[in-house]
């Protein structure tokens, strides 16, 4: 039997990833990555290590999830180290728990290896803290896919009048109702808002706005995933702590580019 390591690869930055997530790519007889997966990890695969593509796009999936499932376990049994390498943190809107449910269905051993998630890091490379002593004393990470019904209402009522920070994963596509359901559960229009696209990258970019103006921003910017929205008082703190797009300037004006 082998075994499955469930791995966080970080926001995108490379750098990002920890220790323990570049010893698993090394030792990996498999490794089936997702599309956020910074691509220069693998070059701390061994040479014979196969790589498996399972990247998403919204609306469209190269592998489905069960496919995945399958994978994982048909390669464990054949006594493979197998690394399922995941964008950000496997636990937070990664799926890996369905993953590790799959796994431990099978009785097959398995390691849970964290990684920082965009929420927090696409949200620090922009300045912006999720926390802040004078504003913001909680912080919730929220799915911006829209879905029907009483507890959706109840969600965004909870999120609008009980949290000071909102980190919002996937939600651009889903940006106007986003800032309906938070206004009209009582959060005013003045509430600052960020969308960090290609977060802690070399394209990274940031635009800011409020709960009023952020849609029209995006729309005149052309946002588009992958990017974090982060809604709240702390995104004020950008305008004074904000430092990697301008290092990334800094470093194109030196090679040239600018």
């Amino acid at each position: 039997m082998g075994k499955v390591y469930i791995v966080g690869a970080g926001p995108g930055d490379p750098e990002l990833i920890s220790i323990k997530g570049v010893k698993c790519i090394e030792q990996a007889d498999v490794i089936l990555y997702d599309r956020l997966v910074n691509k220069e990890l693998l070059s701390y695969a061994k040479p014979d290590a196969d790589l498996i593509y399972c990247g998403k796009l919204p609306n469209y999936h190269t592998m489905k999830q069960e496919t995945i499932h399958t994978f994982l376990v048909k390669y464990a049994k054949k006594g493979k180290v197998v690394t399922r390498l995941k964008g950000g943190d496997p636990f937070v809107f990664g799926r890996g728990g369905e993953e590790a449910e799959v796994l431990a269905k099978h009785g097959i051993p398995f390691e849970i290896v964290p990684g920082i998630t965009a929420g927090i890091a696409a949200s620090a490379y922009a300045g912006i803290p999720v926390t802040h002593r004078e504003v913001s004393a909680s912080f919730a990470v929220v799915t911006g896919h829209r879905k029907e019904g009483t507890e959706e209402e109840i969600k965004w009522r909870n999120l609008a009048e009980g949290v000071d920070t909102l980190a919002v994963y996937m939600g651009v596509s889903n940006l106007p109702y986003i800032c309906e359901k938070l206004l009209q559960y009582g959060k005013e229009a003045e509430t600052p808002a960020a969308i960090i696209e290609w977060g802690t990258t070399s394209s990274q970019r940031t635009v800011v706005g409020t709960l009023g103006t952020i849609v029209s921003i995006a729309e005149i910017e052309n946002i588009q995933n992958p990017s974090m929205i982060v809604i709240g008082e702390v995104v004020r703190f950008r305008e004074k702590i904000h430092w990697f797009e301008q290092q990334t300037e800094v470093a194109y004006s030196v090679s040239g580019v600018l």
